[in-house]
């Protein structure tokens, strides 16, 4: 195993009606911005819902937090927050709204521009404390340190990471998804795949510990999808599947392991140029991958082949060929697909992902530093 440190300060409070424990987890005196996406979660009775829990406490709202947080929506939501002076910010969401609401609580405390939050020219230093109602399982960014912003301007989808934007709290009420359509979850089975894969995906330095547990959550994600998209009141299935998308990206697994994460580099450029939904962009771009690196990652595609497949009979590279393909039919089976070609697009978006991935300085990606841009156009090539 390599070396590693391990923090994450976030409570959760997992369960049915614990939209009420909000009471006891904001400070009294607090004045509480909500900010939220759009009006299903105000058609569904969330909203009202906290702000029954904040009891007394003065609260503001903030509606309209797209899907790929935009830049420019997020600084009125910062404007807000200064003209009331706000000291605590709650997020009633999927991983946008708490990807945005992360951003505020920086930009906020930031006395430059806030763009060099995301351009990583400047680290902040202080943020403003934040906690969240998950309502979409995806991204795990209700116990994490990560947020992704997008600047439509500009068309630039960019990441930031900083310990200042741990959750204090996050409540996850599987409940809340009972009303979600078909196509977010589909989308949120396939980020937490993805993100469990992007750390496991590696190559072996035996760690045992976060590997079994990878394996474990791509299991389970692949036995629940069926009953997440087909039984909208499963509760099992969705509290699973609620903690499975936690789990795979709150920091455990990445302990003591290398990490990969070219596949949501190259697909937050695609996201940012065309519009695509994240969770789609990676399906297109990890089967590609595995394809171009498929020797450098042979040992752990074969430990994957057997854990998660159970793929045993044939030779490595059948196993290894035949893992790849059981990933691609998993997409496929909730619905997402699997290239450029079944989204309108072809070899036209080369050009302009390289040239947005040369901008940021996305030129020596993969565990190994060694997906240079070559190696990318390679693997947009066989997306195709």
């Amino acid at each position: 195993m390599l070396n590693f440190q391990f923090y994450n300060p976030t409570r959760i409070i997992f369960g049915k009606e614990t939209v009420s424990e909000l009471s006891q987890q904001l400070p009294a005196q607090a004045k509480v911005l909500i900010l939220y996406g759009g009006e299903s979660a105000v058609k569904n009775g969330t909203i009202d819902e906290v702000k029954k829990a904040l009891g007394e406490r003065e609260y503001f709202e903030f509606g309209g937090i797209e899907p790929n947080p935009h830049y420019e929506t997020l600084l009125k939501a910062v404007a807000l927050v200064k003209q009331h002076q706000i000291d605590f910010l709650l997020a009633v969401g999927g991983g946008s709204v708490i990807d945005g609401t992360k951003f505020v609580s920086l930009a906020t405390c930031y006395e430059g521009d806030p763009w060099e939050i995301l351009s990583r020219k400047k680290v902040p230093v202080t943020a403003l404390p934040i906690g969240t109602v998950l309502t979409l399982p995806a991204t795990g960014s209700e116990m994490n340190c990560r947020g992704v912003v997008t600047r439509a301007e500009t068309k630039e989808k960019l990441s930031f990471r900083t310990p200042l934007v741990y959750p204090q709290f996050s409540i996850l009420d599987p409940t809340k998804t009972y009303t979600l359509p078909e196509r977010q979850l589909a989308n949120g089975i396939v980020d937490s795949f993805m993100h469990t894969l992007e750390q496991y995906l590696t190559y072996p330095i035996d760690a045992k510990v976060p590997d079994y547990f990878a394996e474990g959550v791509l299991r389970t994600l692949i036995e629940i999808a069926p009953d997440v998209l087909s039984q909208p009141d499963n509760y099992e299935a969705r509290a699973n599947f609620m903690w499975a998308a936690t789990v795979a990206l709150n920091g455990f697994l990445a302990t003591g392991v290398p990490e990969d994460w070219t596949t949501h580099r190259i697909g937050h450029e695609l996201t940012a140029l065309y519009g695509i939904d994240h969770a789609r962009t990676l399906a297109i771009i990890l089967p590609a991958l595995l394809e171009v690196k498929k020797e450098a990652k042979r040992g752990k595609l074969l430990q994957y082949a057997k854990r998660v497949w159970d793929i045993t009979e044939g030779s490595d590279e059948q196993k290894v060929d035949l893992a790849i393909q059981k990933t691609c039919e998993f997409f496929e089976s909730v619905g997402i697909k699997t290239h450029f070609s079944d989204y309108g697009l072809g070899r036209e978006v080369i050009e302009p992902i390289l040239q947005q991935m040369e901008k940021h300085g996305q030129i020596n990606l993969g565990e190994h530093q060694d997906i240079t841009l070559s190696t990318s156009r390679q693997i947009l090539e066989k997306a195709l």
